[in-house]
């Protein structure tokens, strides 16, 4: 008699576990786990299952009533109790330990988190925190789950693919973060989306490794590679950051043959001295990622040997609009991310929703095809059924993303929309002068938004953080805005450059972009800033 396929992440590790019980499932390299661990840890599929077993016992006997809140780091316990809860029904709330204090009582009130159960020095902490609830709840250590007393346990439902897995927030650039309603079914989702991938991503069941530096708060590493790994009785390969300078040392040692990474990772290796053991591609088969810098991309692969392939996805959408470049031709150094796949109906729109000429850049929106277009995504905002609405506007996911089509039908990523810069017409992206001024060696981090300009509706500011030892100067901002003329279009560089300490980031450490822009408003309204717009001016032909 045939099994019935896994319905759950838990189950889906458990059907591992049979097949695989000695195969390597969970590694956390020494590098990773030296601060607590004397030597890297490894679980077999058989002693992870076994791990989860007990933890699922354990909060049977506490009884849970609803969420969750997991403070567990990049850290075997983490999938342990995660899995443990999803056994029983039970969604999760990763929290950031990293966030402040101040930010951290809203996810769990408005998240409606009954407990936490986080790492042993985190726990004064999260009790002082949650005292100050409106509400307060309980905080236990991971190994103390059994002290809980939450109620008398509900009937498990964790085997059902409609049951509620997480609630994972995404960032926002401005505004309270949401809350997305994430299901078994949208973890089992990518899973199946990933095992089902071809060309430079074709997974071997039962020996691939896959290494990643993501948090476990937020969904690539969460759903993307571990349900990738855990479908295919591959290995998970979990640090808790990125260390550029072991890195390189700990993908040797962990036996990776994959590896996931965002757009700052590849930039960071390029800078490393070269070595003459740069050179992975007789051990890594691919990298899976996306925000490469379209001027580092070749140049990484040539130096490293593996090619990095640039997907596109967003938490709402889940596998089910998910689209990657993992076929020829990858159109590397053009931002490109792949064709999308015939299980996806999409359409690129202007802003009154019109559908964009051929080759002209729109916003992506995307919906699954067949009668259920929501089949792979997120199930709503929590508490939020106007933005729910609002997103799926007119039926499609409405993604927020500024894409063009290229001639064979491939796309390639422009800019958030909310981040185009309209300046005499013209659509600017502000990535696009974010990654041109990247290598310019004053500069350590720099951020372009728009302010409002009389004549040209918008005009480009660059908020830019120096490197230490460089100079707040007139000189240093010209610097910065030739090195962009040299690489854009003029009217791309910025017009206004001001120098600050630090810039607005969200816990996820990207830029709050919204307040960014109100930042560099605020300055040139008081002229707190270098004004470079004279040397802004088309170059001279004939």
């Amino acid at each position: 008699m045939t099994e019935p396929a896994p319905a759950s992440p838990r189950e889906v590790l458990a059907a591992s576990a049979a097949r695989f019980p000695d195969s390597d499932a969970l590694h956390i390299p020494l590098a990773a786990c030296a601060h607590y661990a004397g030597t890297g840890i490894t679980f077999s599929y058989r002693e992870l299952d076994s791990c989860v077993q007990a933890a699922t016992a354990a909060w049977s006997d506490a009884g849970p009533q609803g969420r969750i809140a997991l403070v567990l780091e990049n850290r075997p316990e983490f999938f342990i109790h995660w899995l443990a809860l999803n056994a029983l029904g039970i969604g999760v709330i990763p929290i950031n330990h990293e966030m402040a204090d101040d930010e951290i009582p809203y996810y769990l009130e408005h998240g409606e988190a009954v407990a936490v159960v986080a790492l042993a020095q985190h726990l004064q902490r999260f009790t002082d925190i949650t005292q100050g609830l409106t509400a307060p709840i309980p905080v236990v250590a991971a190994d103390a789950v059994a002290d809980l007393q939450l109620g008398p346990m509900r009937a498990p439902k964790g085997g059902s693919p409609d049951t509620e897995c997480a609630l994972l927030y995404t960032s926002g650039s401005t505004g309270k973060p949401k809350g997305c309603v994430l299901s078994n079914d949208y973890f089992l989702e990518q899973g199946r989306w990933y095992r089902g991938l071809g060309g430079h991503i074709s997974l071997r069941e039962g020996r691939e490794r896959l290494l990643t530096p993501l948090p476990l708060s937020h969904m690539n590493a969460m759903s993307v590679s571990t349900m990738a790994m855990f479908m295919t009785g591959g290995c998970l390969i979990q640090l808790d950051r990125f260390h550029p300078g072991s890195w390189w040392q700990t993908v040797r040692e962990s036996q990776a043959t994959a590896l996931h990474y965002l757009g700052v990772l590849p930039a960071i290796l390029l800078a490393l001295p070269e070595n003459e053991a740069d050179d992975f591609s007789g051990q890594l088969r691919f990298g899976f990622g996306a925000g490469v810098n379209p001027v580092h991309h070749q140049r990484f692969e040539e130096r490293f040997g593996f090619p990095l392939i640039e997907a596109w996805a967003m938490t709402e959408c889940g596998a089910g609009g998910a689209i990657i470049a993992s076929e020829d031709p990858r159109h590397v150094g053009q931002c490109c991310f792949g064709k999308p796949l015939e299980a996806i109906e999409w359409q690129l729109v202007d802003e009154m929703k019109n559908p964009v000429s051929p080759g002209q850049p729109g916003e992506l929106r995307v919906r699954a095809r067949g009668g259920d277009p929501a089949k792979g995504y997120f199930s709503g905002y929590l508490k939020n059924p106007e933005a729910t609405a609002e997103i799926w506007q007119d039926g499609w996911l409405n993604t927020g993303d500024v894409v063009v089509e290229l001639d064979d039908g491939s796309l390639a990523f422009v800019d958030r929309r909310k981040n185009i810069i309209r300046r005499s017409g013209e659509n600017i992206s502000a990535l696009e002068i974010e990654a041109a001024l990247a290598d310019h060696p004053a500069i350590e981090a720099a951020v372009a938004t728009a302010v409002p300009d009389e004549m040209r509706g918008d005009e480009v500011a660059v908020c830019v953080i120096l490197k230490p030892g460089v100079e707040d100067t007139e000189t240093t901002a010209r610097s910065i805005q030739e090195h962009a003329l040299a690489k854009l279009v003029y009217f791309k560089a910025p017009g206004w450059l001001l120098f600050e300490d630090e810039l607005p980031v969200t816990a996820s450490n990207k830029p709050r972009r919204g307040d960014i822009k109100q930042l560099a408003r605020s300055a040139v309204a008081a002229g707190r800033c270098y004004d470079l717009r004279s040397s802004k001016s088309r170059k001279k032909t004939g």
